[in-house]
């Protein structure tokens, strides 16, 4: 009995050191991988940090001069057309053109998207900040758009004018003033984290934020295919839901600057 309790009384030992060795193994280890943790955070706030630094006045005129630009060239192409199909002056009901021509129109319309993102990559930044740059040139070009056909036409005649607004994936219908409105928005939203860069790492791009900003696009979206089919038949625009339009825009607008503040 007695060797037995001897026994038991060098292995409880053994063990206790050996767990003292463990715990104080794993201390190390956590102090470690918390040091190494806050290094590479430190590594990468800095990185984000050098980024935000480059999102300046600067870099946003340069952007906008672009964007102008591309508006010009957009507005001028649809003086070409509307001199070629609508010599009297654009009106609905639309114009049947030849497939060969729609098809070059779509092109054209896509590749604008395409220029105006590929220039938004030229930013050395990430995806958010690129992303924020897109939707900048995006507003800046379709409100010179407008500006170019103004006085290059003396179009449009008034706030509430029709137009169609994008062709893909089926004619965009509304009055101009709508995407005027979200392009707006668009830049009001890139001055607001120009001031205040660090915005960027904010709730201002969390996940819930997204979702909500995506829900309120789709419904703009539908707010501009509300009359499509009507005047895809040939038939006159009538009606244009504003309140649709004005509702998602304001959550949409109101859900950001809430968390812009917030952050």
């Amino acid at each position: 009995m007695l060797e037995w309790q001897k026994l038991r009384s060098e292995l409880i030992i053994v063990f206790s050191k050996h767990f003292v060795i463990l715990q104080i193994l794993g201390v190390v280890q956590m102090i470690c991988t918390g040091h190494q943790t806050f290094i590479d955070y430190k590594k990468r706030r800095e990185a984000g940090m050098e980024v935000l630094k480059k999102f300046n006045f600067k870099t946003l005129l340069n952007y906008a001069v672009f964007a102008i630009a591309m508006g010009y060239l957009e507005a001028a192409v649809v003086v070409y057309l509307r001199l070629l199909y609508y010599p009297e002056g654009f009106q609905f009901p639309l114009k049947i053109i030849p497939t060969d021509v729609a098809i070059v129109e779509l092109g054209r319309e896509l590749s604008t998207i395409v220029m105006l993102w590929f220039a938004a990559r030229t930013f050395n930044g990430r995806f958010r900040e690129r992303f924020i740059i897109f939707i900048f040139m995006f507003g800046v070009w379709d409100l010179f758009y407008y500006f170019w056909l103004k006085v290059l036409l003396n179009w449009p005649a008034s706030w509430l004018e029709w137009d169609i607004l994008f062709l893909i994936p089926a004619p965009w219908i509304g009055p101009w003033l709508a995407p005027a409105l979200v392009s707006i928005g668009f830049i009001v939203v890139t001055i607001l984290l120009w001031l205040q860069p660090e915005k960027f790492d904010g709730p201002a791009f969390s996940k819930k934020v997204w979702l909500v900003e995506i829900i309120c696009a789709l419904l703009i979206l539908i707010s501009f295919f509300w009359e499509t089919a009507n005047v895809v038949r040939g038939g006159l625009p009538e009606y244009y839901p504003w309140w649709l339009f004005f509702a998602a825009y304001a959550l949409g607008f109101g859900t950001f600057l809430r968390a812009y503040l917030k952050s």
